[in-house]
């Protein structure tokens, strides 16, 4: 939604490219979702080959400034969010200390 909202009606493979890391199927369940949920409409054309055209609804639109504002924090603090994960990974994969006292035996 968010490549729609900042570039207006795609195609899906210019939607492909945008979208950075994300499957064919992914991509194509995730459009599908939207389009359910009313976020966006997909337009085919019969053409050969076939062309698809996405782009946001009014609902989507209204979503979409509140999408923008989501990614702008996320770039902004994404260097806090990752140095958060290498501390929780740091403190939860170090094996657990072992005292002395837990091998000692009680009688």
């Amino acid at each position: 939604m968010y490549s729609l909202a900042q570039k207006g009606t795609m195609r899906y493979g210019k939607l492909q490219r945008q979208i950075q890391g994300i499957s064919q199927k992914m991509l194509t369940q995730t459009l599908r979702e939207l389009e359910r949920n009313g976020f966006i409409s997909r337009t085919v054309y019969e053409v050969v080959p076939p062309q698809v055209e996405y782009q946001l609804t009014e609902l989507g639109s209204s979503l979409g400034s509140g999408i923008a504002g989501l990614c702008t924090w996320s770039e902004t603090n994404m260097p806090n969010v990752l140095k958060a994960q290498q501390d929780y990974d740091q403190q939860h994969t170090s094996p657990p200390q072992i005292s002395q006292r837990q091998f000692q035996s009680n009688p």
